[in-house]
């Protein structure tokens, strides 16, 4: 690696979106004044009476979840999107709107209130893997449904509510912004070198191997060349496949189990209970080929130095561009040692 990279300020090209984040490598050793989360390291029961999401609980809107035993996915209570809006557009001036129709879902990865995926065997990770190409299926089948979304938010730092182990999938009819990034530049590429842009990235860092954190026969964890948050990272097959459902089963359990150990290796790092949002992106279900998709999984988490320093998105970020200051490599380098 160019130790340059390493010690003076740069920008680093993101090959999926096609943005720029800044990295200054200098700015790691600023002594910190800022704001302290509280990180809750409180053991929870195993069923709370009080949760939403626990089974044989009673949710809002007075529906009984079953005693479920693995998973259990339910039609959002609070969706943000409707399957009943009307089809409608305004395009007066530069006034511009469309209506916009969806389904979300919330899935519950287990009935122990207590675990998060990191503490849940990785044969149980799988059976929530099988849950999302399931909903990633039906959803799509949906006519006015283009796009599926899984994701989770984990931890009261990203704003998650309730920490019964949960995530959610919202799908819709047109694509979201991220995706649509995604999606113009993997086919650009496509098209031009008829070979996948995420396939040829990875081949390209397995060779470098100073940003891999874990792979397996099947899967590769990596922090991303162009991360944004400190400690970002990505799972990607090492087949190009365009979506979640075209893995076999062994592969299904080889991304389990690097999902597994990145969280493990997250809860580790800091030695708490680590948060972060993650999300797949894959292929719309548009009902065309889409064959530039070359499906992923990220993690955003928002720690920086210590489980209580976090990592804000303001000022130069807002109004410029992304900034970091621990390179891709450093992050990777650490998380790597955990894994």
């Amino acid at each position: 690696m160019n130790t340059n990279l390493q010690d003076y300020s740069h920008k680093r090209f993101n090959i999926l979106t096609g943005e720029w984040v800044l990295v200054s490598p200098h700015r790691a050793k600023r002594p910190w004044q800022g704001q302290n989360e509280e990180i809750s390291n409180d053991i929870r029961p195993a069923h709370d009476p009080s949760c939403y999401l626990c089974a044989g609980n009673t949710r809002i809107n007075g529906e009984v979840n079953p005693k479920y035993n693995d998973v259990f996915i339910f039609t959002n209570d609070f969706a943000a999107l409707q399957t009943t809006s009307p089809k409608f557009a305004v395009n007066e001036g530069l006034f511009k709107a469309e209506s916009e129709q969806g389904i979300c879902k919330v899935i519950c990865f287990s009935p122990d209130h207590s675990k998060s995926l990191a503490d849940m065997d990785v044969k149980d990770i799988d059976k929530v893997v099988k849950a999302w190409q399931q909903e990633y299926t039906e959803l799509g089948a949906h006519e006015m449904i283009n796009y599926v979304q899984i994701f989770e938010n984990k931890g009261s730092v990203m704003g998650c509510s309730n920490p019964h182990p949960h995530g959610q999938i919202w799908s819709q009819s047109t694509l979201p912004n991220e995706v649509d990034k995604k999606n113009q530049h993997q086919k650009t590429y496509f098209d031009k070198n008829k070979s996948s842009l995420l396939g040829d990235y990875l081949k390209q860092e397995l060779e470098a191997d100073e940003r891999i954190i874990y792979q397996n026969d099947d899967f590769v964890v990596l922090t991303p060349f162009w991360a944004v948050w400190p400690f970002e990272t990505m799972i990607v097959p090492k087949k190009q496949y365009t979506n979640i459902t075209k893995i076999s089963k062994k592969e299904s359990f080889n991304f389990a189990d690097a999902i597994s150990k990145i969280t493990q290796a997250y809860d580790k790092l800091f030695e708490c209970s680590f948060p972060y949002s993650s999300g797949i992106h894959q292929s719309p279900t548009d009902g065309q080929p889409n064959d530039h998709w070359h499906w992923h999984m990220s993690f955003y988490p928002p720690l920086l130095r210590s489980a209580t320093v976090k990592k804000f998105m303001v000022g130069y970020e807002m109004f410029g561009s992304p900034q970091r200051d621990i390179t891709a490599e450093q992050a990777a380098d650490r998380l790597k040692n955990l894994s």
